[in-house]
């Protein structure tokens, strides 16, 4: 009972925070379309003004909101009873949509720069903002290959996915570090009467958006690093066993007969020998990303 308590206190705390974490994200979204609307010029795709404002609307929407979504989609509790596979396509799905959106703001800032004969690529903010892209699509692509198709042998993914994990929470806190470089470059060049410094209202409200960043992912970095968190492997009722002459690591789903007695037991025998000799391979698949 008291096991049952604790697991149900730490249950309603993973909810309140994750409630938390949707409420910063939306409230960050929001602002940024406050932003570009009520002080800037709105959004259009003409080459003016309008064009490049779908820069830190997508990359807040996109490259940070839904990629922190996709990163503790594992970590929903509603989901565990849900095969792995399918939690797999909704977090590879939300990457994918992340990128493609994050894609479309480059081509944007591109586009305006060019119109506007202006440099492309010389800040900082645009080196580390093109590098993260980049490597995220090639996580995206990787992780597809790896983790997603039945290919690659089982030894290869436990190898790759500390790295997977790393990289990809690495890449994520990076796209927050940069968005706020970004927000703050932009808000320099464009404040000039009153200026900048001399905190107008436009400034207060992108300046309490980068902080909803940061706390955005900050809980996000928090909920994915926590081991109590992550999707249990006694939720996975399927019993996975190595079928011969077949690619390594490719697995199928042996299911429970009522036939004997014999039959029951084995299968026991083969759930607790497939747990110790892949306890490693399943440690690792169940992290915040694929």
């Amino acid at each position: 009972a008291a096991l049952g308590a604790r697991k149900m206190e730490d249950h309603g705390r993973f909810l309140a925070l994750l409630a938390s974490t949707l409420l910063v994200g939306f409230v960050s979204v929001i602002l940024s379309l406050v932003w570009v609307f009520h002080y800037r010029e709105g959004l259009s795709w003409d080459g003016d003004l309008g064009e490049f404002n779908w820069h830190p609307v997508l990359i807040i929407t996109g490259f940070v909101f839904i990629q922190g979504i996709a990163i503790i989609v594992y970590r929903l509790p509603w989901t565990w009873k849900c095969s792995k596979l399918l939690m797999k396509f909704i977090h590879a799905g939300l990457n994918t949509i992340a990128m493609i959106l994050a894609i479309v703001s480059m081509v944007a800032v591109f586009d305006y720069h060019n119109a506007k004969n202006t440099p492309n690529m010389y800040s900082l903010h645009s080196w580390i903002g093109l590098t993260a892209l980049i490597f995220y699509s090639l996580q995206l692509v990787l992780g597809f290959a790896v983790f997603l198709l039945p290919f690659a042998p089982v030894h290869l993914r436990a190898v790759l996915m500390p790295i997977h994990v790393y990289s990809g929470l690495t890449i994520f806190a990076t796209v927050i570090a940069t968005a706020l470089m970004g927000i703050t470059e932009k808000l320099v060049f464009s404040l000039r009467n009153p200026a900048y410094s001399s905190s107008p209202p436009e400034a207060t409200l992108v300046n309490c958006l980068g902080l909803l960043l940061v706390v955005f992912g900050s809980l996000i970095l928090w909920m994915a690093s926590r081991p109590h968190w992550k999707r249990p492997l006694e939720e996975n009722t399927k019993v996975l066993r190595p079928i011969g002459g077949t690619p390594e690591g490719t697995e199928v789903e042996s299911t429970m007969t009522s036939s004997s007695n014999a039959d029951k037991s084995d299968l026991r025998i083969n759930t607790e020998a497939a747990r110790k000799q892949n306890l490693k391979f399943d440690e690792a698949g169940q992290r915040s990303t694929m």
